[in-house]
């Protein structure tokens, strides 16, 4: 069984037990997050495809840890100006535990 939700802009299909990364959001480790937006449910009757959402399924997850991304690097050069500037980002992301799926 699985599903695909609408979050931040993104859609993710997850499965029940799947770890994801999600943009990040004020809770603590052991919170439960509910998504709403559910795309699509697929189930032992087949597919169910929302227009836009398919009404009455929600799929709850379990907060598990806030992480950060790998580091990238973003690099501003203008030839023959001696001007050179590096800086470099980490993406703070909630990651979480799906671990129910219902509709």
């Amino acid at each position: 069984m699985y599903a695909i939700i609408a979050d931040g802009g993104r859609q993710y299909k997850v499965e029940e037990g799947q770890e994801l990364d999600i943009d990040l959001r004020d809770a603590v480790s052991g919170d439960e997050i509910t998504f709403d937006q559910v795309l699509a449910v697929s189930g032992d009757d087949g597919v169910k495809v929302g227009q836009p959402v398919v009404e009455g399924a929600s799929v709850t997850a379990e907060v598990l840890a806030e992480v950060k991304g790998d580091k990238i690097y973003v690099q501003k050069f203008r030839r023959r100006k001696d001007s050179k500037r590096r800086t470099g980002h980490r993406q703070r992301y909630t990651r979480i535990r799906v671990s129910k799926i219902s509709g």
